[in-house]
């Protein structure tokens, strides 16, 4: 922090939830990362707590959960209002279209703290009314922060002056590997837990079960691997509103015995550590954690030709892209990663390599130091 000042700069988050999904982790990477003599930090959840708030509270920092009820919540709106009076924080920084939302209304000319909005994806799904709102509320906004070059592309398209655009990159933890022999037997005690093959291949994928993903699309590439490959074996990891439809799917397409739906897991380490490949079909994305952390633990990848996609993986290089829906192409790609173990490795240390190089937890939290300051400069003189 800038030495002009001598007292802690104080930052106040406000998210919708506390779930453990991708803004959600990125706030608290950055609220812990930030939390101590420089910062003092506090957060707020509009609607409820959940995994992260455990992780936050171990920090020593603040959280209030608002309850928030309906769409349009007044009580909300005012408890949010004196918690900014009565923190009066320089900085209130918001994450998604909700919290957004409520901050900006918030925001007066002759407000003294600065705002900030994250916007964490391509939001293609918004409706004409929410586009409109976020165009009304550019006025009471010092700074929109995007995690990546695409996502910055659409709210500039929607309005948003370039000027007021930062990009900054979701940050990754770069996990630790054990030795070969424990890989080993650990990889054959996880798959009898879950009642797979000694030698199954295991295809990973890591999100929340919603149409933009295209699970259809990677259960189809599990049919046609189940064709030719006998021991190749897709779990699938997290839950929504496409649970349903899947299991339908899995029925129609006859891969009972090869597609696995985990459910929600809350850990996902161990999902790395014994998965052989990973892959992410969605038509539209932010910054995917599940891809990032698939990447730094080395395992080689395959997804769909979007751009944020393509600001992660380049093809051949440190992964595969295959046109979106493609799933032969998805099917194709396991396979060569199966049966060419020598390309997978190389494809899943380069993967590692990117991670480490470019999107590093301390990086991310550097980036936000540095817009931060930049924005309190006149506060902190005077």
């Amino acid at each position: 922090m800038t030495a002009l000042s001598s007292s802690p700069l104080r930052i106040l988050y406000v998210i919708p939830t506390l779930d453990q999904s991708g803004a959600e982790k990125q706030l608290q990477l950055l609220a812990t990362g930030l939390a101590g003599n420089d910062y003092e930090i506090r957060v707020v959840a509009l609607n409820r707590g959940g995994y992260y708030e455990k992780q936050l509270n171990k920090a020593g920092i603040q959280v209030d959960i608002l309850k928030k009820r309906f769409r349009i919540d007044p009580v909300t709106h005012f408890r949010l209002k004196k918690i900014i009076r009565d923190f009066q924080p320089d900085i209130v920084h918001s994450w998604l279209f909700a919290a957004n939302s409520h901050v900006r209304m918030i925001h007066k000319r002759n407000s003294r703290w600065k705002c900030i909005v994250s916007e964490r994806c391509v939001d293609s799904w918004k409706a004409g009314w929410q586009l409109q709102l976020d165009r009304r509320l550019i006025r009471s906004t010092h700074a929109m922060v995007v995690n990546s070059a695409s996502v910055a592309e659409f709210y500039q398209q929607q309005g948003v002056p370039e000027s007021l655009i930062r990009v900054i990159n979701n940050g990754i933890d770069i996990p630790e590997k054990g030795s070969s022999v424990q890989a080993d037997a650990t990889r054959k005690s996880w798959r009898k837990r879950y009642g797979l093959p000694e030698d199954a291949y295991v295809v990973l994928s890591i999100g929340r079960l919603a149409r933009q993903k295209r699970l259809d699309s990677l259960l189809w590439a599990t049919h046609m691997l189940s064709l030719s490959e006998k021991n190749v074996h897709t779990v699938f990891a997290g839950d929504g509103p496409e649970r349903e439809r899947m299991s339908e799917l899995i029925e129609k397409y006859e891969i009972e015995g090869w597609a696995h739906f985990l459910g929600h897991q809350n850990e996902t380490d161990e999902l790395f550590r014994n998965a052989d490949a990973f892959w992410l079909g969605s038509d539209f994305e932010g910054q995917s954690n599940s891809l990032m952390e698939a990447m730094a633990w080395g395992l080689p990848v395959v997804v769909s030709d979007i751009s944020p996609n393509r600001e992660l993986v380049t093809d051949q290089m440190n992964g595969v892209i295959v046109p979106t829906e493609d799933s032969a192409a998805f099917a194709k790609a396991i396979r060569q990663f199966k049966n060419d173990p020598e390309l997978a490795k190389k494809l899943g240390h380069s993967a590692r390599q990117t991670m480490q190089e470019k999107f590093s937890v301390s990086q991310m939290i550097e980036e936000h130091k540095q817009l931060y300051e930049s924005l309190t400069i006149n506060i902190q003189t005077t």
